[in-house]
């Protein structure tokens, strides 16, 4: 009987699994949204609390505990400086686990782990990011489609837009994958 024993092992040993921990709360923290095992979501569930629980304390020592699990200046500095203040009022429950199907290679059960009351700034620059996209591939407006395809280098040619095709499926940037985690868009 297994009582009172918490987490999974997740066919790792102790170092590894520590250090699958700290690199997937660093991604949660830094995208504040990934995709991961079910298993590991709800085991790196207490990890990303704890780490938010000490940036609420904001010392000293609770910086350098949670830059000793976590090891990356940045995803510390995100959570003393931008989380903690947002979770100041609650009081527990800074993450949300929801279950997203198999993965089809292993049957793997999936599921997106993400932070409360998301940040705007961090949905709005994703969204910014895939405009640029867009207008890199966009062809220069204002410019006849003459001069447009003589501005082009040889071999590469600039896509045109069709402005009678209102209804044309828009293209949009796949999101990054990993092999066990998957980051979202907005």
């Amino acid at each position: 009987m297994r009582h009172k024993i918490r987490g999974r092992k997740l066919h790792r040993p102790t170092d590894q699994r520590l250090a699958l921990f700290a690199n997937l709360a660093c991604s949660l923290i830094e995208h504040e949204q990934i995709e991961t095992t079910l298993a590991k979501a709800k085991d790196l569930r207490s990890f990303v609390e704890k780490m938010i629980t000490l940036g609420k304390a904001n010392t000293l020592a609770s910086r350098r505990q949670a830059l000793s699990f976590l090891r990356q200046e940045e995803s510390v500095k995100k959570i003393f400086i931008v989380l903690a203040p947002r979770y100041a009022k609650r009081n527990g429950g800074y993450t949300r686990v929801i279950k997203s199907g198999f993965r089809t290679g292993d049957s793997a059960a999936m599921a997106y782990i993400e932070l409360l009351d998301r940040d705007a700034a961090v949905k709005g620059a994703r969204q910014k990011a895939d405009v640029a996209s867009k207008k890199i591939d966009a062809p220069v407006t204002g410019a006849p489609q003459a001069e447009a395809k003589s501005a082009a280098p040889s071999g590469v040619v600039k896509p045109t837009v069709d402005k009678g095709t209102k209804g044309a499926a828009k293209q949009t940037a796949a999101p990054k994958a990993t092999a066990h985690r998957k980051v979202l868009g907005p």
